[in-house]
């Protein structure tokens, strides 16, 4: 027997059922949590504290020949993943070039950092690996241990003992220790010597991302691996983009042959992905090969750094101390936060704003990138824009 519903009885109208969204943005506006787009030109008169130019490298003229030559030479794209069409000898080329200046025997470049963690934390594991991974670790990390297959344990940041201790209680016979190299929102190093000395003295594997040390930490730049005395490691990988120091587009995963040889046969995000545009990977080369004729880059890139922290901590705001090319000054509050960026902007200085959930509720803060081609009189304009602009209680800020 056929059941008649009642015909007043309608199922909800299309147009309604993302009308969670509204309310969901909503909430979002009133915790000072709204992100949108904004449109730059090509010529930006602000001066740029918030990109990841560590370098200055994007506009650099040989940059931008050699990833115009690319493009002309290998077309706008890459035409397909690199396993079918879209590995060109330029990516062979650049994956050498890097193995060569990291100290590595291999190298494998991808779409994007992103793609690039999620495929070594997604092929380098499995139901019988624990994952221990940083707190503070950037979201691509995050994201990966949550697509991997293996357990996770979220270590208290920078707590090289706590990895040890979890690595020492496992049942799972493989383990891999995860860390930002440089940790993005307040530019501290990780705690390198000890958390390899934890991964060998408990057979477990070393996964470090670079992103924000290569080209600015070790000896020119070589990342802070090398600075570390990690680089080469046959228990150790890195991970990189070729969007900061490099001034360009992409990822990296460098290490073993071996490693490089399984996220080839393994790795869902390089296997179903296209390859690197041509011109993103002619840039990458092109900035690569002048960190390495003018190595004194990465020095000035850290010591403009230091120099902001110290500028900003002397005139009362609560500035981080940069290992890197990093600083942090705290804000009260989401709010205080989102409007002092806006007042730096209005008045000629762009910088990074971060807000829960890029950071935990309570540590609301601007980001500053230190760029090596900054001039002394561009960092007093900041330092001087930033304590002007400065929000009520920024400098009590906990």
């Amino acid at each position: 027997m056929i059941q008649h519903t009642d015909a007043t009885a309608r199922p909800t109208a299309p147009a309604a059922v993302f009308d969670w969204l509204d309310e969901a943005a909503e909430l979002r506006s009133r915790a000072g949590l709204t992100r949108t787009l904004r449109s730059r030109p090509a010529q930006d008169p602000v001066l740029d504290l918030a990109s990841n130019d560590y370098l200055g490298l994007v506009h650099h003229p040989e940059v931008t020949r050699a990833a115009a030559e690319a493009a002309l030479r290998w077309g706008g794209g890459s035409t397909g993943s690199r396993l079918v069409t879209g590995t060109t000898a330029l990516h062979t080329e650049l994956e050498v070039e890097l193995a060569d200046f990291c100290g590595v025997e291999a190298a494998l470049v991808f779409s994007s950092g992103y793609t690039a963690n999620l495929a070594a934390l997604t092929a380098l594991t499995d139901p019988d690996t624990l994952i221990v991974s940083d707190a503070n670790n950037h979201a691509s990390l995050i994201d990966g241990c949550r697509l991997a297959r293996a357990q996770v344990f979220r270590a208290p940041h920078a707590d090289p003992v706590a990895v040890g201790a979890a690595l020492a209680d496992r049942a799972q016979p493989r383990a891999v220790v995860v860390t930002d190299s440089v940790f993005s929102v307040d530019g501290n190093a990780a705690r390198l010597p000890e958390l390899s000395a934890a991964a060998r003295a408990h057979r477990a594997a070393l996964l470090v991302d670079d992103a924000h040390g290569l080209g600015v930490l070790g000896p020119g730049g070589l990342g802070l691996l090398a600075a570390a005395g990690v680089a080469g490691g046959k228990s150790a990988v890195a991970t990189a983009t070729l969007s900061k120091s490099l001034g360009s587009q992409g990822g990296v995963v460098l290490g073993p042959s071996r490693v490089v040889r399984h996220l080839v046969e393994t790795a869902r995000s390089f296997i179903f992905d296209t390859g690197l545009a041509p011109a993103a990977v002619g840039a990458a080369l092109g900035a690569l090969r002048l960190l390495r004729a003018e190595p004194e880059r990465a020095e000035r890139a850290r010591e403009v750094a230091r120099t902001l922290a110290d500028r900003l901590t002397a005139a009362g705001l609560l500035a981080s101390v940069p290992d890197a090319a990093v600083v942090s000054v705290r804000a009260p509050g989401p709010q205080e936060a989102l409007g002092w960026a806006a007042d730096c902007r209005r008045a000629g200085l762009a910088v990074g704003c971060f807000r829960p959930p890029s950071v935990p509720d309570g540590l609301s803060r601007l980001r500053l990138t230190a760029r090596a081609d900054l001039t002394d009189a561009q960092i007093e304009l900041a330092v001087a824009t930033l304590v002007r602009t400065a929000p009520l209680l920024a400098t009590t800020a906990r």
